[in-house]
C-alpha cells in the first residue's frame, strides 16, 4: 500500500492554525469532511471518531508527530489527509514533545488488516528522520505531498 493511495494532493495542508490538540482535531475532521463530499461522513461524526480514539491513548507517537486515525461505516475506502501546522501543539504524546506534523487516517469500518497496513506505512514513513526534516522545510502543498510520496514511486522501482 502507497501513501498515494491514502492521500491526495488536495488532502494536505500546509500550516493548519490550531492552538490544542481538540482545535487540530477539529480541523482535520473538518477539512476531512470537506474533502469527502456530501456523500461522507460529517465532520461531528469524523471528530468524534478521533475524540474516541484518543481516550484510548494519545496517537501522539513523538518525535513531533501524531497519528490520528479511526473507522466509519460511511467510508467507501481508506482515505488520508496530512497537515503541517503553524505551530507545534500539546498532543500528550508518548515523549512529551509537542507535535506538528499529523497525518489523519480514516478507514471503512471492515477494513480489518488493510487499516493496520496503511497505519504501519503511514508510521513508517514518518519514522524516517530525513523525511520529517523536509516536511518540516517545505512551504507548500505541493512539496509536502510530493515529499510524502516520493517514497511510493520510489518502492515501484524497486
Amino acid at each position: 500500500m502507497d501513501i498515494a493511495d491514502l492521500i491526495s494532493p488536495d488532502a494536505v495542508v500546509v500550516n493548519l492554525r490550531a492552538g490544542t490538540k481538540k482545535q487540530a482535531l477539529q480541523e482535520l475532521a473538518k477539512r476531512a469532511a470537506d474533502l469527502m463530499g456530501p456523500d461522507g461522513a460529517g465532520e461531528r461524526e469524523i471528530f468524534e471518531v478521533l475524540l474516541e480514539r484518543e481516550r484510548l491513548g494519545t496517537t501522539g507517537v513523538g518525535a513531533g508527530i501524531a497519528i490520528p486515525h479511526g473507522k466509519l461505516p460511511s467510508l467507501p475506502r481508506l482515505r488520508g489527509l496530512f497537515a503541517k501546522l503553524d505551530k507545534p501543539v500539546d498532543f500528550e504524546a508518548i515523549d512529551e514533545q509537542p507535535v506538528d506534523l499529523i497525518f489523519l487516517l480514516l478507514a471503512p469500518e471492515a477494513a480489518g488488516a488493510d487499516h493496520l497496513k496503511a497505519l504501519a506505512r503511514v508510521s513508517r514513513l514518518l519514522r524516517d528522520k530525513g523525511t520529517c526534516e523536509k516536511l518540516r522545510g517545505a512551504e507548500t502543498a505541493d512539496a509536502l505531498y510530493l515529499i510524502l510520496t516520493a517514497h511510493s514511486a520510489n518502492s515501484h522501482a524497486a
